[in-house]
């Protein structure tokens, strides 16, 4: 089945597909020559001792730098990389008149895969450029898949568009059980976040830059006139003050907060402990000035550490949230995106999925091109380099064992370059 299928797809508008695997020979050299500096350049800065915080090749170990709920994604990605590498090596022979055996897949231990049995025959009967053609058409389909899920990552916004609205602000698609934000009062999956109490969440950008201010400045006021605060004041008698902490409600209730103010006859701090929705619904204020004109209120802060801050989370129609604590913890409880569902019946997690799997192929299939191009026993750069020595020498160094030797020596070198850049991996995945 497979074999009437790469004979049609060989036979399909044959100067076309002549074009299309001559590019791939072109980006074969080149990408071969990339990738050998790349290693070398890793191999030499890592001798010298030159700080490796990136490495062109990293092990894939799951549970240690893949999590676990990334796994479907990564055997996907696999699955769809190694099938239309070797589809593109099935291709060309059909084109260059090699017959091919047999396509299949495979599962190593957990790690799918697939292959190509081509005539060895043929193989070694067809000219230097007819094999590079083959050889070459695997990386330069890994090549494609890079270039294709690029333009999806470019273009999804626009894709999406007709279904999900952007720009306005980031929706909820998960939140961390027994976080301080879930529960009933807390924030539920599918709500749209507008605000981050004076700060504008639009973007998944807006959203960091907001908790970074809110860790940064100090937590705002709350304009109130003083006949209020004493009103609703339920400070104990006896309540706790020490030199790193003020709890004018001595953790009482669950429902108020202690603030601090002055006023201009009393500018020493004063405290109260105050209902924290009631006073969060009165205007801002940054200084006391703020709320001396025109009313002549006075303005109230949260009275806490430098470290714990009370934000409002603004989502949907709801009350704000009232969240108090470190807003990274705010910040770690949800997972967000900047595309918001125009409609119930449309998946919410749908522009997730299509920009992780994008992601992953441009990870993977990049990595399969360096990996496979590297002029190394058993890879496609052992034979990539054959064809090309015979293109390039067979004019100038008749003698084939001369050729032979310089193709050893190069592959002897790509085999240790690839041996030693596996291990300085290893290494800095495990150190």
């Amino acid at each position: 089945m497979f074999n009437r299928t790469f004979v049609k797809l060989g036979q399909w508008r044959p100067h076309f597909l002549r074009v299309w695997f001559n590019c791939g020979v072109v980006f074969g050299l080149l990408a071969m020559i990339m990738s050998i500096f790349l290693l070398t350049l890793l191999v030499f800065n890592t001798f010298r001792q030159q700080p490796v915080d990136q490495q062109v090749l990293t092990p894939v170990m799951p549970g240690i730098n893949l999590p676990i709920s990334q796994m479907s994604y990564y055997l996907l990605t696999l699955l769809v990389c190694g099938i239309l590498h070797e589809v593109g090596h099935a291709i060309a022979a059909v084109r260059e008149q090699v017959r091919v055996n047999g396509f299949g897949l495979f599962i190593f231990i957990l790690y799918p895969g697939a292959y190509v049995d081509l005539s060895t025959e043929h193989l070694q009967a067809v000219s230097p450029l007819r094999q590079l053609r083959i050889y070459c058409a695997g990386v330069w389909h890994n090549f494609v898949i890079v270039v294709l899920a690029l333009c999806v990552l470019l273009i999804l916004p626009l894709l999406l568009a007709p279904f999900y609205g952007t720009g306005e602000s980031v929706v909820i698609t998960q939140v961390t059980e027994n976080s301080a934000v879930s529960g009933p009062r807390g924030l539920a999956v599918g709500e749209a976040i507008t605000s981050l109490s004076d700060c504008r969440v639009t973007s998944l950008d807006d959203w960091s830059t907001c908790i970074s201010v809110s860790m940064k400045e100090p937590t705002m006021g709350h304009c109130m006139a003083l006949n209020l605060i004493k009103d609703l004041d339920a400070s104990p008698k006896n309540w706790t003050r020490t030199e790193k902490s003020i709890d004018c409600c001595n953790r009482s209730s669950s429902t108020h907060l202690c603030f601090n103010y002055h006023t201009k006859t009393a500018p020493h701090d004063k405290y109260a402990c105050l209902p924290a929705r009631a006073i969060t619904e009165r205007p801002m204020c940054k200084l006391q000035s703020d709320c001396y004109i025109p009313k002549g209120d006075v303005c109230v802060y949260p009275a806490l550490d430098n470290e714990t801050k009370l934000l409002q989370v603004y989502h949907g129609r709801k009350p704000p949230l009232l969240f108090l604590g470190h807003p990274l913890d705010l910040h770690y409880s949800v997972v967000l995106s900047n595309y918001v569902p125009k409609s119930f019946a449309i998946p919410l997690n749908l522009p997730y999925v299509v920009e992780t799997f994008s992601k992953y192929l441009i990870s993977l299939s990049g990595a399969l091109i360096i990996l496979n191009v590297v002029p190394c026993y058993a890879l496609d750069g052992q034979w990539i380099c054959h064809g090309f020595i015979e293109i390039a020498l067979r004019s100038t160094i008749s003698d084939r064992e001369t050729r032979g030797l310089i193709y050893t020596v190069i592959i002897l070198y790509g085999t240790c370059l690839l041996f030693i850049n596996v291990v300085i991996a290893m290494w800095a995945l495990f150190s």
